[in-house]
């Protein structure tokens, strides 16, 4: 049974490779990237390993297959994280529930943004005075509003279904906006301690059409000898994940789960572990410690990149991230610590710079 889930998993993964490659002369890098950086302290605790065993609201994001997993009728997630010091803000919310034994759905809702931008094109008047009060400022955001949901399946035993419709929302100020439609689709499969699954994101690719302000930008373009933008339509190709999980029980209160994504994409070379024009494969590590299942530790490894110094040298890089939660008749807090690895020896400066995700989730019946 578990040689015949393969096989599927391994056809679905082939299917999206040899479509993205078609699609890849048309389609930009890194296209809606806000949508990869992760939700949930647990998840990014675990270097954003998820795609087996995501089972909680925020399935809706990692794979919807998993809401099928829910032990309460009613489920609540919210996250909050800063990235870069606090300059860009994500948050993350979700609402899930079971309709019955066999279905599941979700509404969850993402905002990666970037506030109180100074828009200074008018700091000085005709008469070349500084005038402070004409400063305005604004917003550059991304809005993704996924709709989730889960099916069990009677092919096999254990095997879970489900689906993502997402529209997109992109605003940069009064300049331009986008908005976007895509399809997820994902599959979970247990066996006794071990879990699989695999989620394929953007399977239609998604598109996002731009639309631009040209006449409150006009004039900023023509001072700097820029084109004018013009309104464009960007295609995100699939992305596919593959992840495994086993849990081990160590006494009757500890218990260890170890997982692993591998993270499959088609648009282009990428700095991962492999890469090449047409596939880049970026793996993921995932540990959980669990002490009576109300005391959680985490960690994981992701993000392998090589950078270049200034001597010309090169350096193998992994990310550390690290978490603790709590989980109380329904109620869990989780804190993650993750960008762990931010010195580098060729930047201008030596310091660290972390990122602290908050998660509170509330179950009930």
């Amino acid at each position: 049974m578990i040689r015949f889930t393969f096989r599927c998993l391994c056809f679905a993964l082939l299917m999206c490779w040899f479509s993205a490659a078609n699609a890849q002369l048309t389609a930009p890098k890194y296209s809606n990237e806000f949508l990869n950086i992760g939700v949930g302290a647990r998840a990014l605790g675990m270097a954003n390993v998820q795609a087996a065993i995501a089972s909680d609201a925020t399935a809706g994001y990692w794979n919807p297959a998993g809401l099928l997993r829910l032990k309460y009728k009613y489920n609540v997630e919210l996250m909050h994280s800063e990235l870069f010091a606090g300059i860009a803000k994500n948050d993350f919310g979700s609402f899930a529930m079971p309709l019955d034994s066999n279905s599941a759905l979700a509404v969850s809702v993402i905002r990666l943004g970037v506030d109180d931008i100074a828009d200074t094109r008018r700091l000085q008047n005709e008469f070349g005075y500084i005038q402070y009060d004409s400063i305005k400022f604004f917003s550059v955001a991304d809005y993704a509003v996924l709709l989730s949901y889960a099916r069990r399946s009677n092919l096999i035993e254990g095997l879970q279904l489900g689906a993502n419709a997402k529209i997109i929302y992109r605003n940069v100020g009064d300049f331009a906006n986008a908005w976007g439609f895509g399809i997820d689709a994902g599959a979970q499969l247990q066996q006794g301690n071990w879990q699989f699954g695999i989620m394929a994101k953007d399977i239609t690719t998604t598109f996002t059409s731009w639309t631009h302000n040209v006449e409150a930008l006009e004039e900023a373009y023509r001072q700097t000898g820029n084109d004018l933008p013009e309104s464009t339509t960007e295609l995100t190709l699939p992305r596919v994940v593959l992840g495994v999980g086993k849990t081990f029980v160590i006494t009757d209160k500890f218990s260890a789960l170890v997982a692993t994504d591998l993270d499959f994409t088609f648009d282009g070379k990428r700095n991962v572990l492999i890469s090449s024009d047409v596939l880049s494969l970026d793996p993921h590590l995932g540990l959980e410690l669990a002490y009576n299942n109300s005391v959680y530790v985490r960690g994981g490894l992701n993000n392998y990149q090589q950078t270049k110094n200034f001597d010309g040298s090169n350096n193998n890089r992994m990310q550390p991230n690290f978490g603790v939660g709590v989980k109380t008749s329904g109620l869990n807090l989780d804190l993650a610590l993750s960008r762990v690895n931010g010195k580098e020896s060729n930047a201008v400066s030596s310091g660290g710079v972390s990122s602290v995700i908050v998660s509170l989730g509330y179950s009930f019946n």
